[in-house]
């Protein structure tokens, strides 16, 4: 019994050690499947936030006074504004078999990549505005910018944008005024032969393809090429109508033949501050001097024979005669015969010599016949040092110009106020009598009698200027007490009496 109860105690004994393992074997798995649900939970809840959680609107709605406005805060208008839906995994064998099945796509060039790139840009950033303008609108606002910056380089930049903006840029009506500078070399150093095979061939292009109806055609600073550019020029362009050179070189016979040759509607030519070979323009002006009607040149001692040809009667029809000088040169002195001038260039409008001491030289007297310049409207002879010019020589120069506005005689310190008031010109508008000097010469005696000028011009009179001029404060005092009794309130503009004796009583 004892046996046997000490056995059955013994299998008790181990029974209830198995029972008591299970059940904490159980309690164990019971809690490791309570953590996988909270877990599982967990993850689905938070996946179920990241579903049905909404984004941010793109978007904000401000109330106005009687409209809501809608305001996009995104930066392309094609984003959604609401909910995007989750992009499905795909497994790597599938998406390895799709990469199979797509067909090869063929390789386009470089430069078509780009314009598509660009395209595709632009839709993105909502900046395609410019390929949907009409072409007539891009022509206009290209138009505004060519008058004030010029034709180059600006339509050559802007026609590398897109294939409208070229179409808009080569319409010819945008190149009919064209400046070209000189290609910037390195100081120090020579312009390569690649440089100035470039050059030969974009200008060429250009004449051909641009300059169709080029009017007006300018260079500035160039030292080589000159004749080679304005015989390309002008065997392209028909209607070129003035050409100008700005400090430029190596102007030669050459050039010149060709512009005689191919231009005949040339009727401006400036080569002022240019150097240009004498023999070469006088020729030219023999032979096609009937067609030119303005002539602006730097004067030296060189080319005087071209004053001298146009005194011949190489230029008939001369409207504008602009001669100045260089700052530096010392030939400030020249002879110029007006009656043969007024002879051979009756048409004369314009006549300027600046910073140039005229000494008059006449021939013979004065025929009654003569007319002078009866179309002048412009006479200028201002200059900064000395004049010769005399009231009787003035007289002289004006006696038939009875159109004349403007007359500027800057320097003239030998001129008085009743030399002026002699002068046949009633409706003069604007009178440039003031004294500038770079030099310490001195003044004549006082002047006096402004008054006549103001009772002969104070009602078409714009513009006086007398700087520095010796006159009394009583004379200026009469003078301008007497302006406003002849002049109306709206003619009179401009008013200069700086360096004179003017007080502020004859002011008020």
């Amino acid at each position: 019994m004892e046996a046997s109860s000490s056995g059955g105690l013994v299998q008790n004994g181990r029974a209830d050690d198995d029972a008591a393992s299970g059940s904490g074997e159980n309690g164990l798995r019971s809690r490791k499947a309570q953590l996988k649900r909270s877990v599982a939970g967990k993850a689905k809840k938070a996946k179920k936030a990241r579903m049905f959680r909404p984004r941010q609107p793109n978007y904000t709605i401000q109330q106005g006074e009687d409209m809501l406005l809608y305001i996009t805060n995104a930066s392309s208008q094609f984003e959604s504004l609401f909910w995007t839906h989750r992009s499905k995994k795909v497994s790597k064998a599938k998406s390895l078999k799709n990469q199979k099945k797509k067909p090869k796509l063929e390789k386009k060039p470089v430069k078509e990549e780009e314009e598509d790139k660009f395209s595709e840009h632009q839709l993105e950033s909502g900046d395609s505005w410019g390929q949907h303008l009409p072409e007539e609108v891009l022509v206009n606002i290209f138009q505004m910018v060519v008058v004030q910056d010029g034709a180059v380089p600006f339509l050559c930049r802007v026609g590398r944008v897109c294939r409208l903006w070229d179409a808009a840029a080569s319409t010819l009506i945008l190149w009919r005024k064209v400046t070209v500078g000189h290609c910037w070399i390195q100081p120090g150093k020579n312009q390569l032969e690649k440089t100035t095979i470039k050059i030969k061939e974009t200008v060429t292009w250009l004449a051909q393809n641009r300059f169709s109806q080029l009017r007006d055609f300018t260079l500035c600073h160039w030292t080589k090429n000159v004749d080679f550019t304005l015989e390309a020029v002008s065997k392209f362009c028909p209607h070129l109508h003035s050409i100008h050179l700005s400090y430029c070189k190596g102007l030669t016979a050459s050039g010149l033949n060709s512009l005689g040759l191919h231009s005949r509607s040339l009727r401006r030519i400036n080569l002022q501050h240019s150097e240009f070979q004498v023999e070469g323009l006088v020729e030219y002006l023999e032979e096609q001097g009937k067609q030119i009607k303005q002539m602006l040149f730097t004067r030296s001692h060189k080319n005087d024979k071209v004053l001298a040809a146009i005194t011949r009667g190489c230029c008939p029809d001369l409207e504008l005669l602009e001669v100045n000088k260089k700052l530096e040169s010392k030939d400030t002195e020249l002879s110029v015969c007006f009656q043969s001038l007024q002879k051979a260039c009756p048409k004369l409008k314009i006549f300027r010599m600046l910073n140039i001491q005229i000494q008059h030289k006449p021939i013979r007297k004065r025929d009654e016949s003569e007319a002078g310049f009866p179309l002048l409207d412009e006479f200028c002879i201002a200059n900064t040092e000395y004049s010769y010019m005399t009231d009787q020589v003035l007289l002289d120069i004006l006696f038939g110009s009875t159109k004349l506005r403007v007359l500027d005689l800057r320097g003239s310190t030998r001129i008085t106020t009743s030399g002026l008031a002699q002068l046949p010109c009633p409706k003069l508008e604007c009178l440039f009598w003031g004294q500038y000097f770079t030099k310490n010469l001195g003044f004549p005696s006082v002047k006096k009698n402004l008054h006549l000028l103001m009772e002969k011009w104070g009602q078409t009179l714009q513009q006086l200027d007398i700087t520095n001029q010796p006159f009394t404060e009583a004379d200026l005092e009469v003078a301008l007490s007497f302006l406003p009794q002849v002049t109306d309130a709206d003619t009179l503009l401009s008013l200069n009496l700086s360096g004179t004796r003017i007080t502020p009583r004859a002011l008020r």
